[in-house]
């Protein structure tokens, strides 16, 4: 079990932290379907203020509301990025004004500083290191509806630490996007969760 992969999702003080809960298990069910990883399909809750986060290979973080994170939760999420940790934080309203995405981006400048968190380019490694995503990131369907903002967002956001991403930033929605029983992914003529595999193979490898 020490040796598994296990997906982390933070658990933060402010804002609602705890969004689209099934699409850890349909992305761990991904895990297993398409690649040779040993996968721990139990979803972990840790704090951001816990210690525990430093035993995380990958830590997920979203919501809708205000973001604001206490001195500790500040102090470990830069501990835990300069460390070599990743966190792929998914804005759950998809708009660009929205409380989440734009106190989120606020906390990264404040523990970063300002411009650190910047647009990747869509022929970055992550949209080939194991699905291939010529375009750069897959639109969700919260974008092609209409709903929040009615932009269709055509880059991600990251903040790299020696050429490393260490923090993804998606306005996509994506936690909305994969976050159905993965029993009912066979109705999906494309299965819109490989890109988290790719995000997850990043985050183990490079």
């Amino acid at each position: 079990m020490a040796n598994k992969f296990f997906f982390t999702r933070l658990q933060y003080e402010s804002g609602d932290w705890d969004v689209d809960q099934r699409m850890p298990s349909n992305l761990l069910n991904s895990l297993v379907e398409y690649t040779t990883l040993e996968v721990d399909t139990q979803e972990k809750i840790i704090p951001l203020s816990s210690d525990d986060i430093f035993k995380s290979p990958f830590c997920y973080i979203s919501g809708h509301k205000l973001v604001q994170f206490t001195r500790k939760e500040r102090e470990n999420f830069k501990k835990y990025v300069k460390n070599g940790g990743f966190v792929f934080a998914d804005d759950c309203n998809h708009d660009i004004d929205g409380l989440f995405s734009k106190s989120f981006e606020r906390q990264m400048e404040e523990i970063f500083g300002p411009g650190e968190l910047k647009k990747i380019p869509n022929n970055h490694e992550i949209y080939n290191i194991f699905f291939e995503f010529e375009n750069g990131p897959p639109t969700t369907s919260q974008e092609l509806n209409g709903w929040g903002d009615d932009i269709v967002h055509d880059y991600l956001k990251a903040i790299e630490i020696n050429g490393r991403i260490g923090v993804l930033f998606s306005n996509k929605d994506y936690g909305c996007e994969w976050d159905y029983d993965f029993r009912n992914k066979r109705w999906y003529k494309i299965d819109n969760t490989r890109f988290g595999v790719n995000i997850v193979m990043y985050a183990l490898t490079s």
